[in-house]
């Protein structure tokens, strides 16, 4: 496996950051009711959880979830995750965050709806 790559790595600072996970309600639903989740499909035939930031998870909507309308936007404090959460390159060459273990519901700050709006998906105010 690789190594942890953090992208602000080198400033010296620990820095705060929330990274998201989109769910599907039923997806969701059942990691509220079992207290963990290994993730969508595609997480689990990858082998680990997708994870975006908030610049990159407008494009993740539109990408994976372009009409689906009851969904549920997760944020997580990436620190939290330790050493199970690595930065690897996807799209276009954009470090991402993967989390190699189950998302828990303790790891979750919050949770809200995602609605699809006529020109997209609708974010909480001060995501994107």
């Amino acid at each position: 496996m690789r190594p942890a790559i953090d992208p602000r790595a080198g400033s010296g600072q620990e820095l705060r950051m929330l990274i998201y996970k989109i769910f599907r309600r039923p997806e969701w639903d059942s990691l509220c009711a079992t207290g963990q989740s290994d993730g969508a499909p595609i997480d689990l035939a990858d082998g680990f959880i997708h994870l975006s930031t908030a610049a990159q998870v407008v494009e993740t909507a539109a990408k994976h979830f372009v009409d689906e309308s009851d969904l549920v936007l997760v944020a997580v404090e990436s620190e939290a995750l330790g050493p199970a959460l690595r930065w690897e390159p996807s799209r276009g060459g954009d470090l991402f965050p993967h989390l190699y273990r189950a998302l828990r519901r303790e790891d979750v700050v919050w949770d809200k709806s995602l609605p699809l709006g006529v020109a997209g998906h609708i974010f909480p105010e001060g995501v994107v």
